[in-house]
């Protein structure tokens, strides 16, 4: 619950604050809280920005953000974020091309 309860504190900060920019970029020293609020930020104003933020409900926004985040980080964390949308990619096309 407290999750969300952020989440949702910083979709409206994100729609009133465009400062928040700033809090979207951290070093690789930053704590794994640091980096996942950076990413939350940074999701949080991309769906305000594109109009999507509230079209689904607070709740559903929120769990989407956390589980986009979640995502990134243990990517990044295995090294591999950069690569996995393309690795991805070429799984299901050899995969296509096999059926």
């Amino acid at each position: 619950m407290k999750n969300k309860i952020l989440i949702a504190a910083v979709i409206l900060l994100a729609a009133g604050c465009s400062k928040l920019d700033s809090l979207t970029v951290v070093d690789d020293n930053a704590s794994a809280k640091e980096k996942f609020r950076a990413c939350a930020v940074s999701e949080a104003m991309n769906k305000v920005r594109n109009g999507t933020a509230f079209s689904q409900g607070l709740s559903a926004a929120s769990d989407e953000i956390v589980n986009t985040c979640i995502k990134r980080l243990a990517l990044q964390a295995a090294g591999i974020d950069s690569e996995a949308e393309s690795m991805a990619n070429n799984i299901l096309s050899a995969l296509m091309k096999n059926q």
